[in-house]
C-alpha cells in the first residue's frame, strides 16, 4: 500500500503544555482521513507540524514519500493547506487573490489567469470574481480560500476544521467540493470537531484526545466498538423516564444515557429488543419511540473520551 502520509511518535510541547504525546497517523493515497478531536486535542499542532509549519519535539513524519524535517521544500511543493480561517486578502477581488497565489507558485502571469478562471468557475465564484473579497459571504470566503490551495494542483491536501462557522448549505458545498478532489486522486487529510462531517467524508478516522490518537478505523468500525446496535425507547410521558430507565438497564444489564426525550443504550443481542417492548407493556409505560439502530460517531466519541466533541479540552487546538 502506498501511504500518502505517514506519521511515528511526534510530540511537541509548548513550555508545560503538551500539545501531542507520540502520534501516529498513517493514510493511503487517495483517501480521506478526518483526524476526530475537540479544540485543544492537538489537531491543528498536528497539521502544522505535517505541513512544515511547526517542528516537532521528537518523532518523524514523511508526506509523499519526503521526510518533512529533511525534505520540507520537496513536501511543500506537494501540498495544499486551508487553514481554520480564511486566509485571503479582502481588498483584492477573487481573482486577484488567486492571481497572486499563481504567481507566487511560479506560473507565468498567463498560466496563473487561465488557472484563475478554471478554479473560479469550478467553485461556483465566477460571477463574483471582479468584487472585492470583502464583500464575499463566508462561504464565499472559505470556498475562495480552498481553491487558493489548490491553484499549484496538490495531489496532498491538509484541511483544518474548513467548516467552522459554516451554514449548513454551505458546508455541504464544501463536503461536495472534497469529494470531487478525492475522485481525482488528491489524498486529504481532513480536521473537524464535526462528527456527522467526519461521517460523511472519511474513509478512515483517527480519534484524538489531549494529545494522544486513541482510536483508528473507518465510521463503521469504530460504531461497532460502541456496541452492535442501540436500542432508543422515549416514553410518551416524562413521569415515565425514571420507570423506563430502571426498566432498561435491568433488560439490558448496563445503564442507558439520556438522548432527547428518551433513553439509548447499546446492546449486542437481537433478543433483548422484544424483551424490552414486552416489559414496558407489562409495567404499563406507553412509547412514543421504539427503535433500534446504528450508534452515532457522537456516541462513539463520548464512550471512548469521557465526554463529547462539543466540549473544549486545554488550550492549543
Amino acid at each position: 500500500m502506498t501511504y500518502a502520509i505517514r506519521a511515528e511518535g511526534l510530540r511537541k510541547a509548548f513550555g508545560d503544555t503538551v500539545a501531542l504525546s507520540g502520534v501516529d497517523l498513517e493514510v493511503p493515497a487517495g483517501t480521506v482521513l478526518s483526524v476526530l478531536g475537540p479544540n485543544g486535542a492537538g489537531k491543528t499542532t498536528a497539521v502544522r507540524i505535517l505541513t512544515t509549519l511547526l517542528r516537532p519535539d521528537s518523532g518523524h513524519a514523511s508526506v509523499g514519500g519526503f521526510d518533512i524535517a529533511r525534505e520540507p521544500a520537496k513536501v511543500r511543493a506537494l501540498i495544499g493547506l486551508t487553514g481554520q480561517y480564511a486566509a485571503v486578502d479582502e481588498m483584492l477581488t477573487g481573482t486577484e487573490n488567486l492571481l497572486l497565489i499563481g504567481r507566487l507558485v511560479g506560473l507565468t502571469r498567463a498560466d496563473a489567469r487561465a488557472r484563475a478562471a478554471e478554479l473560479l468557475e469550478r467553485f461556483g465564484l465566477s460571477e463574483a470574481a471582479r468584487r472585492a473579497t470583502k464583500t464575499y459571504s463566508g462561504g464565499m470566503r472559505r470556498r475562495l480560500d480552498l481553491a487558493a490551495s489548490l491553484v499549484a494542483a496538490p495531489r496532498i491536501l491538509f484541511l483544518d476544521e474548513p467548516t467552522t462557522g459554516l451554514d449548513p448549505r454551505s458546508r455541504n458545498q464544501l463536503w461536495d467540493i472534497v469529494r470531487g478532489l478525492v475522485a481525482e486522486g488528491v489524498t486529504v487529510l481532513l480536521t473537524t470537531q464535526y462528527l456527522d462531517e467526519a461521517d460523511q467524508l472519511a474513509d478512515d478516522i483517527a480519534v484524538i484526545d489531549r494529545g494522544r490518537v486513541i482510536a483508528t478505523g473507518s465510521p463503521d468500525e469504530l460504531k461497532s466498538k460502541v456496541g452492535g446496535q442501540l436500542l432508543y425507547v422515549q416514553p410518551s410521558v416524562e413521569a415515565d423516564m425514571d420507570g423506563t430507565r430502571e426498566l432498561l438497564s435491568d433488560v439490558v444489564g448496563r445503564a442507558p444515557s439520556r438522548e432527547g426525550a428518551g433513553w439509548a443504550v447499546p446492546i449486542t443481542d437481537s433478543a433483548l429488543m422484544p424483551r424490552a417492548a414486552v416489559r414496558l407493556a407489562d409495567n404499563g409505560i406507553d412509547v412514543a419511540e421504539f427503535a433500534l439502530r446504528r450508534p452515532s460517531l457522537d456516541e462513539v466519541f463520548l464512550t471512548l473520551t469521557g465526554h463529547t466533541a462539543a466540549e473544549t479540552e486545554g488550550a492549543l487546538a
